[in-house]
């Protein structure tokens, strides 16, 4: 995934710290940018940033609004609609895992409750982007 960069939408610190970490393990290099909040998210992938490649990884239980929202805008806009995105969340409500697929998501993946099975989750997840092909810019 050569100069993809990872966009974490996921307001929760300690997840955010174990995505990384358990990514960085499973030798995902690439950037990887920050968000606790889905306004700041839209804002950077709606701007400038449409241009450039990326992967988002999103949770669906933010303080400001729903990975839903997040996952419809960028969907429904021409600039950002083939980004893959892959859900992160602790939601595992089939309505929700189906609306999501409707609405474009790449991938669900429901959060282990567990730290180990997370970490192995998330380690799984580095392994698959490694070999993830990207679509190219519009």
């Amino acid at each position: 995934m050569k100069s993809v960069t990872l966009v974490m939408i996921e307001d929760d610190a300690g997840h955010a710290r174990l995505i990384e970490k358990n990514l960085r393990r499973a030798g995902v290099s690439n950037e990887l940018l920050p968000f606790n909040d889905g306004a700041s998210a839209l804002g950077y992938l709606l701007g400038d940033a449409a241009e450039r490649a990326h992967l988002i990884l999103l949770d669906l239980n933010l303080p400001d609004m729903t990975g839903t929202d997040i996952l419809a805008a960028l969907k429904s806009n021409p600039l950002t609609r083939r980004m893959p995105i892959i859900i992160l969340t602790t939601t595992d409500d089939q309505r929700e895992v189906q609306r999501c697929y409707d609405l474009g998501a790449n991938v669900y993946i429901v959060k282990p409750l567990n730290y180990d099975s997370f970490a192995n989750a998330i380690r799984q997840l580095g392994l698959f982007l490694s070999v993830m092909q990207m679509p190219e810019g519009e």
